[in-house]
């Protein structure tokens, strides 16, 4: 048997401490998304929120996100059916459904850069909202992300 919290646990139960360990810290959820209106499936693009750091993969003000971007989205276990956007490979979703964390995952591999290596997160494959018309996020879609 399992001693890890995020097997045993469901994600209600968790400190905020267990619940904010579970990001895999792989950018994904800081890109920019499109939804086809009539299909409702949602497209990444390779644009990112202006205050992720692209290469490292986290917020560049973590505190203030929600205060300095507006539509930046606070996850929460009481709002996870709202989240259907996250990729296949967010631990948030994986625990959710009662699924393993893959083999990547820095919880699984006490190593936070093995989301990198295992090239699961977006370091120095996207580029900052800061760069681009975001009335032409269409040109922008990516293909890579699951």
């Amino acid at each position: 048997m399992s001693d890890a919290f995020w097997e045993v646990k469901p994600l209600s139960e968790m400190t905020d401490e267990e619940w904010e360990s579970l990001c895999d810290g792989c950018g994904k959820c800081c890109l920019h998304k499109l939804e086809d209106e009539e299909t409702g499936k949602v497209y990444y693009t390779g644009v990112a929120c202006q205050l992720l750091d692209t290469e490292q993969c986290c917020c560049g003000d973590y505190a203030n996100r929600l205060s300095r971007v507006p539509d930046c989205i606070k996850l929460s276990p009481q709002r996870m059916e709202d989240f259907k956007w996250l990729p296949n490979t967010c631990a948030y979703r994986l625990v959710a459904r009662g699924e393993p964390l893959p083999d990547w995952h820095p919880l699984v591999t006490g190593d936070s850069e093995t989301v990198h290596r295992a090239e699961m997160s977006v370091s120095g494959r996207v580029i900052s909202e800061a760069e681009v018309d975001l009335d032409l996020l269409e040109e922008h879609i990516v293909r890579w992300i699951v």
